[in-house]
């Protein structure tokens, strides 16, 4: 039996879609016109002359892809490939789904109508957090690009959804799930509990996440082996270096990313044969609070041999509030990071790190999603890239 006639049998176990509140968002468009002078940018179109929708229109838009699938007894891909005609979906189910579709009221996506047709159309990148941090931070800057290129070679535009400022949790997913504009989405940095993604997923809409949500594993992801990464620097502390007494520096422990990268860490000090001890200090992957977390471990833990911190930018700050201390890197205390985005090689001495091909992940989310959008992948991708480990002067020479 083909993976599209599995689809067709296999019934859909997830729970309602959930509601919130619909706040206005930041989208920032790339290579598209901003609207026209007294248009409304909160309707999708926003161009003067368009009527509201009618209450019909705003029941049958509530409508789900899910919906339609769940009353036939398929799976959602199956239910997307019927409605695009796709030969691997047999004629008794694609009739069945279009018969859903019309009885359930159900209005498909038009931007991935028009993408599948072959005709211009965006796609999205979701971003909950502020403008400012999303275009200011090195790792999303290296996503887009590897997001453009992608969609630059499949001639789509490029919209990204940001939230207008702290306070607006939800408005980077709104404006994209009420819009229609884009045939697809790729989220990328929310939280382990934000339900969202969960709405992001079940909505008619294809979308990839990056990162690992494991409360979503019928959901295609793109990113990379977070745990194993931090492991490999742990290791090489304690194994290369022999350092024993070592602080962890994490990214908010709400975040799936930031979990999986003391996971790591932890799992490589018990497994290294030593007798290891660590202290723990949360950040939330800013400089700033790189310094104060390293401020942190420096007054309760005295004899700290080594600090990893779980990104490069806390790296950085953990520096400085060492250097502040009249203490030296590596001589008096060693170094390491995460994410290798420049800072890290900019530093005297460099800083020990990981490597995320960040740009590989954008530009692998946006493949996935094309191919999603277009039906030829009907089941989750699940794509691990590969990660390095980046040896510089930050660790140094010492011996237990």
């Amino acid at each position: 039996m083909t993976a599209a006639e599995r689809d067709e049998h296999r019934d859909e176990h997830r729970g309602p879609d959930r509601d919130a509140s619909r706040p206005d968002s930041n989208v920032v468009p790339l290579g598209r016109d901003t609207p026209a002078e007294g248009a409304d940018a909160n309707r999708p179109g926003g161009g003067r002359g368009r009527r509201r929708p009618t209450a019909a229109a705003d029941k049958r838009a509530t409508v789900t892809l899910k919906d339609v699938a769940t009353a036939v007894g398929v799976s959602q891909s199956a239910a997307s490939m019927a409605l695009a005609d796709h030969p691997r979906i047999s004629e008794a189910t694609k009739e069945a789904v279009r018969a859903a579709s019309a009885r359930l009221g159900y209005v498909p996506n038009s931007a991935g109508r028009a993408l599948r047709a072959g005709r211009s159309t965006s796609i999205a990148v979701v971003v909950p957090q502020t403008g400012q941090h999303v275009f200011g931070h090195p790792y999303f800057m290296h996503l887009l690009v590897g997001v453009t290129a992608e969609a630059n070679a499949r001639d789509a535009a490029l919209v990204v959804s940001t939230n207008p400022d702290e306070s607006h949790g939800v408005a980077a997913y709104e404006r994209v799930l009420r819009s229609q504009a884009a045939a697809g989405a790729i989220v990328a940095s929310a939280s382990i509990s934000d339900p969202n993604v969960n709405r992001m997923v079940d909505a008619a809409l294809p979308v990839v996440l990056v990162g690992r949500f494991v409360h979503l594993p019928h959901a295609a992801s793109v990113g990379i082996d977070e745990v194993a990464g931090a492991a490999a620097i742990a290791r090489h502390l304690v194994q290369d270096h022999g350092l024993t007494r070592i602080a962890h520096i994490s990214g908010p422990l709400n975040h799936q990313t930031a979990v999986d990268r003391y996971e790591g860490f932890r799992t490589a000090l018990a497994e290294s044969g030593r007798q290891c001890t660590h202290t723990l200090a949360v950040g939330d992957f800013s400089e700033e609070s790189g310094m104060l977390a390293a401020r942190q471990v420096l007054d309760s833990m005295s004899d700290v041999q080594a600090i990893f911190a779980a990104n490069d930018e806390m790296a950085y700050g953990a520096m400085l509030e060492i250097r502040s201390r009249g203490l030296r890197i590596p001589e008096d205390i060693a170094l390491a990071g995460y994410d290798d985005f420049g800072v890290s090689r900019l530093t005297t001495p460099g800083i020990t790190t990981i490597h995320v091909p960040a740009e590989a992940l954008g530009r692998q989310a946006a493949a996935i999603l094309f191919d999603l959008v277009d039906g030829t992948t009907p089941d989750p991708v699940h794509t691990v890239l590969p990660f390095e480990l980046v040896i510089r002067e930050s660790c140094g020479s010492h011996t237990a």
